[in-house]
């Protein structure tokens, strides 16, 4: 199950409505902790075996072209890409459960345009890198994984979207259809809550203690996965977080931004599992335990 949450998350990337080049950085600091099986309620450590993470990514988005109705709302075409690097410093493992490294990288064309007064369609096709190395040398035709999807977009409210469609990828080898999900809700004032599920799951409530700096409690869950052969058969190796924590940022004119953010990791699924289907249906699952939590980066805005 936590695997196919992964794959519906990450199958359809955020299209943002600005006509605007936007660049985003991010480095993550997630602290080590023990390693743990759970089968069913029951819960036990792997040894002694226990492990970290520094994560860093980068994210651009382009607009290609951008045209809005009488009701400004977009018809937009652009490109987006990004890249993922994940270090997992992993200690005392007897067997191989976990990799050391993950890569990601991906690039897609994105389609928004309103169908009537409160429909819109969000559809990408693209394609990514999925490795557990990040030497390009070692790259074959396993690593690459292809995705297309469309989601129908309802706007409920002046603050609030709701969406829901069908996405496909090749994930374990063949063409499959997942579902994909929309959600985008959001406050306005000095105190703003934002809830979004459309790149991973973010959720925010931010005050505006000054013009050019805000503070936010946040909670999001992002991850990675690696598309690997393990003794002759094909796996997918998943890492998944959930984070909490305090976001003070700090906004350097109107296009430069440094959110920086100190709080926990507070659930960490990590396991190797077969390329298969039933392997999401699995009641056996692998995690890291709770620990701190760090990441700084940068948002700019051309």
């Amino acid at each position: 199950m936590k695997k196919s949450l992964l794959l519906i998350y990450t199958v359809l990337a955020y299209v943002s409505a600005l006509a605007q080049v936007q660049f985003e950085w991010k480095s993550e600091y997630l602290g080590k902790s023990g390693y743990r099986i759970m089968e069913g309620e029951k819960s036990q450590p792997i040894g002694d075996s226990k492990g970290g993470a520094n994560v860093h990514q980068a994210t651009i988005s382009i607009p290609l072209s951008l045209r809005l109705d009488e009701r400004q709302r977009p018809t937009l075409w652009s490109i987006g890409a990004k890249g993922v690097y994940s270090n997992l410093d992993n200690q005392n493992f007897t067997e191989p459960l976990v990799i050391d490294e993950i890569l990601n990288v991906g690039i897609s064309l994105n389609h928004m345009r309103p169908i009537s007064p409160r429909w819109s369609m969000l559809a990408t096709v693209g394609a990514g890198v999925y490795t557990p190395s990040s030497k390009l040398s070692q790259l074959n035709r396993k690593n690459l994984l292809g995705m297309a999807g469309a989601v129908f977009i309802y706007n409920l409210r002046s603050n609030l979207d709701l969406g829901a469609g069908l996405a496909l990828n090749n994930s374990f080898g063949v063409p499959m259809v997942l579902p994909a999900i929309y959600l985008n809700w959001r406050t306005g004032g000095n105190f703003k809550v934002n809830i979004a599920l459309m790149d991973g799951l973010a959720m925010s409530v931010k005050y505006d203690a000054h013009r050019n700096i805000s503070l936010s409690v946040v909670g999001e869950m992002n991850g990675q996965m690696a598309l690997l052969e393990q003794d002759g058969q094909d796996k997918i190796f998943s890492h998944m977080y959930v984070v909490t924590g305090l976001r003070p940022e700090i906004r350097l004119g109107k296009k430069l931004s440094i959110p920086i953010t100190v709080g926990i990791n507070a659930f960490r699924p990590a396991e190797m599992t077969d390329r298969s289907i039933k392997s999401m249906f699995t009641s056996k699952g692998y995690y890291f335990q709770t620990s701190p939590y760090a990441s700084a980066g940068f948002k700019l805005k051309i």
